[in-house]
């Protein structure tokens, strides 16, 4: 593969090897400012750069939008370039605004509970030891001693003209709905953490792009340097929306192999390629064979079953993905139940719904109605599908949806 498997000295040493940095650059990357050729030649100069990406807790596990900036993050490391995974604690209570309202304010306890497990997981990417080891910082160590005249200075380096630009502030506008001055200090505060940590560069999610320009303009007008902003692509649904918290479709680092190899089976084909594409190093080649072969007629499961097992290799190892593999294949190839299916012992007076909700297993009685009228709830051994949301419990083995399975014991 290309090629990012480039073993560390004990001095580091600057990778220039010209087709390494162009597979950097031609791979999992939409934008790049300045442009294209000042930024590759910045990486053939033998200089170490710096690089960061900024992660806001708000929610308790990283998950596979991030893992494509993570990636990319991970090369520029192995070429010898200084990284900074930078914790949004003080952002993140404020949240990065949306298309439809202000993000709702989380607690300081909530943040650093959210972001406990962060280094661990950014971990499968980066190296927070030995030589050239990625360092780990927190925006509240800077953003949280600002006082009222430090705010009002940050202020005037930006416009309201230029915030309004930001497309879901335009789109909020349309809609006649309100825009808080609160929301115009996040990209902001974004665009100071690049003017103390003194970057060169930072990566992030192609939506994020507005936000990292204005820590570019910051570093330009305040430092009178060109940072780097390189926005990766973003893994989305056939809808076009991202794979994430807000959409709630995501893959979380912190599923399980079973877990993370069915969502990925639940992918529509058009997700395959671009899913070995941002999110693998299956070399290029190899993907174009790939989709090659599904469009003369190949079946597209296999592909999702060898993106499913990539996946969890990545995250798991080679020996959890072929269990994973065998197990999905076992279960929903052969329609059989998985051996380890959960079980629960219930009392018989009970709803069905309410044994479902305290297991988890459905997350709110609206989901149960619709999973209900959508036909995907079935008993499996007597083969019985569940049509009245509101049916008391028996004892069985139930399905729900595509992947989830219960046993229930009545006491």
């Amino acid at each position: 593969m290309l090629e990012f498997i480039i073993m560390f000295k004990k001095t580091t040493q600057i990778i220039t090897d010209e087709k390494i940095i162009d597979g950097f650059l031609d791979r999992g990357i939409e934008q790049l400012f300045p442009n294209r050729e000042d930024v590759k030649k910045r990486l053939l100069s033998g200089k170490q750069l710096t690089f960061y990406l900024g992660v806001d807790p708000t929610g308790p596990s990283l998950h596979f939008g991030h893992g494509v900036p993570l990636r990319k993050l991970s090369q520029l490391q192995k070429m010898g370039h200084k990284i900074i995974l930078l914790i949004g604690d003080f952002t993140a209570t404020i949240g990065d605004p949306d298309k439809l309202s202000a993000r709702k304010p989380l607690t300081r306890k909530e943040v650093l509970n959210n972001c406990r497990l962060y280094k661990e997981q950014a971990s499968r990417f980066l190296r927070f030891t030995g030589a050239n080891k990625a360092e780990l910082k927190f925006n509240s160590k800077w953003l949280a001693k600002m006082n009222f005249e430090d705010v009002l200075s940050l202020a005037s380096k930006m416009t309201v003209d230029q915030m309004l630009k930001r497309d879901m502030f335009q789109q909020r506008i349309k809609e006649n709905r309100p825009i808080y001055v609160h929301e115009f200090m996040y990209p902001l505060m974004q665009g100071y953490d690049s003017l103390v940590m003194n970057v060169d560069g930072e990566i992030g999610g192609n939506d994020q792009i507005f936000n990292m320009l204005v820590g570019r303009d910051l570093v330009k007008e305040v430092q009178n340097r060109d940072k780097i902003v390189i926005g990766a692509k973003l893994l989305t649904d056939p809808n076009g929306k991202k794979m994430g918290k807000t959409e709630g479709n995501m893959i979380t680092f912190a599923d399980s192999p079973k877990e993370m190899f069915g969502k990925v089976m639940s992918w529509t084909d058009g997700m395959i390629i671009p899913g070995f594409d941002l999110c693998t190093d299956l070399p290029r080649e190899e993907i174009k064979k790939i989709e090659e072969s599904m469009a003369s007629g190949a079946n597209p499961r296999d592909a999702k079953i060898l993106l499913a097992k990539t996946f969890v290799a990545i995250y798991y190892g080679e020996e959890k993905a072929r269990v994973a593999e065998e197990e999905f294949v076992k279960t929903f190839a052969k329609g059989g139940v998985p051996v380890d299916v959960e079980s629960v012992v219930a009392e018989a007076d009970k709803m069905l719904v309410d044994v479902f909700l305290s297991k988890e297993i459905v997350k709110s009685k609206s989901e149960w109605r619709r999973l209900v009228e959508e036909g995907a709830v079935s008993e499996t051994i007597q083969n019985i599908s569940i049509t009245d949301p509101n049916i008391k419990v028996f004892s069985g083995t139930f399905k729900v949806g595509k992947r989830r399975f219960i046993k229930v014991t009545l006491k």
